[in-house]
């Protein structure tokens, strides 16, 4: 048993050592005062030189507001129509088209990018020819391509919350007297909240980070953060991308731990008001 655990504990300081240590390292050397990312600049360093001249850049910064834009824009997007079709396959049972709606949803989850890209784009050329719109390739058409693609996780979220969900709840209040839409708007959207939050968190990481697609639907004017990381580490790493890199881990790591709190706030009331409710019961 102890060389189990051993062998356990060890595997595991690996795959945190794996996962972490280049993370640290790009942060570590963030500090550097030296052009060169990969050696260390012992007499200047540490330095916030490279943190000024990142906020200094008006190009990233700009790039940085649009792709946070972007990335709310079809969060909420995604997260009204995969919440829709989550409801739709878990509530509604067998229907006609349920298959096809099934395959469709599950479809971008396992496509490539690439792809992906290309028929969105394929499809705003054929769209611009036969109706005028899109005018030309830019926000607009980016944000609807992360809509199509992120959605698909929401949905997966939202219906693996639902399949748990106790619908006797919901057939009290019916019984009651509330309607359907009364229902879903004080019982079930409550309810599944967490995981309505959890699809839009993901759906603006998706959509945050992405690069594959938003080059084949972007145009002039709409270049992502992304983009811009992508092409100028094709020409070498500077040492403001590891500022870089940096300030997004810790805009990430704070927005993880707010939205954990919150969710379990959210849970932990939700806990306490049914077992307030079977005391009243009982």
């Amino acid at each position: 048993m102890r060389v189990r655990g051993l062998f356990r504990n060890s595997v595991l300081m690996l795959g945190f050592v794996f996962l972490y240590a280049p993370i640290v390292s790009m942060i570590f050397f963030s500090f550097n005062n030296s052009r060169l990312v990969t050696v260390w600049d012992a007499v200047n360093s540490p330095t916030l030189k490279w943190y000024v001249v990142l906020f200094k850049n008006e190009a990233i910064l700009g790039a940085a507001w649009l792709s946070i834009k972007i990335a709310a824009l079809s969060a909420s997007g995604a997260v009204v129509l995969g919440t829709l079709a989550g409801l739709s396959l878990a509530r509604f049972g067998k229907f006609r088209g349920r298959a096809l709606l099934s395959v469709m949803i599950t479809a971008p989850l396992v496509m490539p990018e690439v792809i992906t890209g290309l028929s969105m784009l394929l499809l705003f050329v054929a769209l611009e020819q036969l109706t005028g719109w899109p005018e030309g390739r830019g926000i607009l058409t980016i944000i609807f391509a992360h809509i199509t693609f992120s959605m698909a996780y929401v949905t997966v979220v939202v219906q693996s919350r639902l399949a748990s969900f106790d619908c006797s709840l919901e057939e009290v209040a019916l019984d009651l007297g509330a309607r359907p839409v009364t229902v879903f708007w004080r019982i079930t959207l409550p309810i599944i909240f967490p995981a309505v939050l959890s699809g839009w968190l993901l759906a603006f990481t998706l959509s945050w980070d992405d690069v594959v697609i938003s080059q084949f639907v972007s145009g002039p004017g709409s270049t992502t953060l992304p983009m811009i990381v992508y092409s100028k580490v094709r020409l070498g790493v500077s040492p403001d991308i590891n500022a870089l890199a940096s300030v997004m881990l810790l805009i990430v790591a704070l927005c993880v731990v707010l939205s954990t709190y919150y969710i379990k706030r959210i849970e932990q009331r939700r806990v306490a008001e049914a077992l307030m409710v079977r005391s009243e019961e009982l």
